[in-house]
């Protein structure tokens, strides 16, 4: 599988242009499946609930999920990225996943992040597995980090892949992202944007440097901190089934 990321740095409440700009570079990639950052078609920085409500899409169904599964059918491609859901006037800040066939499913993100919290509403569908053409995939979001049950968790119910979109602000999961991956032997693609954005006095420094790391802790691919880049690299998600470090030492056995 030629997989990757687009990271880019997506302007505040400007949902066309941050779609066309997707649009555009996704339909001069080369790849099986690309992950985007987390609120890619929106911008991060919101002041309030009602921002938000307005920027908010119905999922599946709406603009940007729609014009998601019109570029993966146009590619044969998978596409995951972040954007917040609304859900009947519940707010989600969510994750979704489409492929050549069309929508595959959506995750919900479970831990919130300092002011999330005051718009959004935790997520309430667990950590789903979906399967990408006979590979097994989860989506996390952003903060889920911190926690390593949320990755374990993806990772005992099958997933080989974890398909993480984020709008980092702390200086640490890039790093952390290689013992995420070694400790449940999974191949971690970490779809980061960057840039500065302020909103009414509220600001974010964005940290960039998106990664693939493989399911023995090496990245194989990763960006700058401050600049638009579309990377990929071959994978083989066969590799995170085997959960050995040694013929002695089966760590999902051990748990």
């Amino acid at each position: 599988m030629k997989a990757g990321y687009y990271q880019f740095a997506p302007s505040l409440f400007d949902k066309r242009g941050n779609l066309e700009k997707v649009s555009e570079k996704l339909g001069t990639a080369d790849a099986d499946l690309i992950v985007l950052p987390e609120f890619f078609n929106t911008g991060y920085t919101f002041s309030s609930a009602e921002e938000a409500a307005v920027q908010a899409e119905r999922i599946p169904g709406g603009e940007t999920t729609e014009l998601m599964a019109a570029i993966a059918r146009k590619k044969n491609m998978f596409i995951c990225g972040g954007l917040p859901e609304d859900d009947g006037g519940v707010l989600y800040n969510s994750s979704v996943l489409v492929g050549p066939g069309g929508y595959i499913g959506k995750y919900r993100k479970v831990h919130l992040f300092y002011n999330e919290k005051k718009y959004f509403k935790r997520g309430d569908l667990g950590y789903p597995v979906f399967d990408m053409g006979g590979t097994k995939a989860s989506m996390l979001i952003c903060f889920d980090w911190f926690f390593p049950e949320a990755m374990r968790s993806c990772a005992l119910s099958g997933a080989q892949v974890i398909l993480h979109p984020t709008n980092l602000v702390m200086p640490y999961y890039q790093s952390a992202s290689v013992t995420r991956a070694l400790e449940n032997r999974v191949f971690i693609i970490l779809s980061n944007r960057y840039g500065k954005e302020e909103n009414k006095g509220i600001v974010y420094n964005f940290t960039g440097a998106s990664r693939i790391v493989t399911p023995t802790g090496d990245i194989i691919v990763s960006s700058p901190a401050d600049k638009d880049d579309l990377r990929t690299a071959f994978i083989d998600p066969s590799l995170a089934l085997n959960k050995k470090l040694n013929e002695m030492n089966d760590i999902f056995k051990e748990i």
